[in-house]
């Protein structure tokens, strides 16, 4: 993508009315461009033929030599790079991620399950990768590349363990209480690309624009299988579950389960939040309701009936509590 919007020197740094203003606009445009509805309908029909025959997402030429910390835009430099770095940390332990999903679906949907976690043998060994995770895996060696190309260094990141499959004995329960944490980390990592993309131009916002579009199309599937799996669903019950989560009370049965509170609290320290300017922490804000905006006002169109007619019959209702 063309850097189509400007910076003046004003709004280097993060701060001040022209910086708001037009990194506003930047947003606006990127929302417009990688999140448009029309594409966000065509990733969720895309999933059953997923299901059939999985085929990686081909990334676009990316420009390594080309990326210079003088494509970072409206940013101190240091606090970018310290945010790769975090981003790196979070995007390794990608097979502990996909293995756990795997765990909660194949019992429910074993398709969905395939293609987040791909297969394994009786002795629960991984025979064959899942889409998600080829797609996935690509992001954090091309962090590293990013990383390296703008500092000259070598990162040696420090990988957190993924939350292991925790069963209640309510498989039903135990996947939706897992698949809101996991459309919240897809859409939390679709919009901190979006933002880094915001604030960077040339082959850097090229290489940024590659994970961009894999989160967004992981997102829509994961959030229209979720409206096709809990039709029943709504936003007093996301919100309810949310807030317990906040509390880190779903319930007495997962004392171990981490709060989302806690969550928030590390993702904070990884991507060093207290040390961005107020206007940077302003747009991120603003990316999150913009994006989120997007997403419902698309969510409206993923009726029941057309869900249904793309995938087929509900889980089946035994399994709710």
């Amino acid at each position: 993508m063309t850097d189509a919007i400007s910076l003046g020197r004003t709004a280097t740094c993060g701060r001040g009315k022209p910086y708001l203003k037009q990194m506003r606009q930047r947003i606006g445009v990127l929302v417009d461009q990688y999140l448009a509805e029309e594409m966000l309908c065509d990733r969720i029909q895309n999933l059953p033929q997923q299901f059939q025959n999985p085929q990686p997402r081909k990334w676009g030429t990316i420009d390594w030599q080309g990326i210079d910390p003088e494509q970072i835009i409206g940013i101190d430099p240091l606090i970018f790079i310290a945010i790769l770095a975090g981003c790196i940390d979070t995007e390794l332990p990608i097979r502990g991620y996909t293995q756990t999903s795997r765990q909660y679906l194949e019992n429910l949907c074993p398709p969905m399950a395939k293609f987040v976690g791909g297969e394994v043998d009786n002795h629960g060994n991984l025979i064959d990768l899942g889409l998600w995770e080829k797609e996935e895996r690509q992001h954090a060696p091309t962090l590293q590349k990013i990383y390296t190309q703008l500092t000259g260094l070598k990162l040696r990141p420090i990988p957190h363990e993924p939350r292991p499959y925790q069963s209640t004995g309510d498989i039903y329960s135990d996947l939706y209480i897992h698949g809101l944490h996991r459309v919240a980390t897809e859409y939390g990592a679709a919009c901190l690309y979006l933002w880094l993309m915001a604030h960077s131009t040339g082959p850097l916002q090229v290489a940024i624009a590659e994970m961009l579009r894999d989160e967004v199309n992981h997102m829509t599937k994961f959030w229209g299988f979720g409206l096709w799996a809990y039709p029943d669903s709504s936003i007093l019950k996301v919100v309810k579950t949310l807030v317990g989560a906040a509390l880190g009370k779903l319930c007495r049965r997962q004392p171990s389960q981490a709060s989302l509170i806690h969550t928030l609290r590390r993702m904070a320290q990884v991507l060093h939040w207290s040390a961005w300017s107020w206007g940077n922490k302003l747009t991120f804000t603003w990316t999150f309701m913009v994006v989120l905006l997007r997403l419902w006002r698309w969510s409206w169109s993923l009726t029941p009936a057309y869900l249904k007619s793309l995938l087929g019959t509900q889980i089946s209702g035994e399994y709710r509590s």
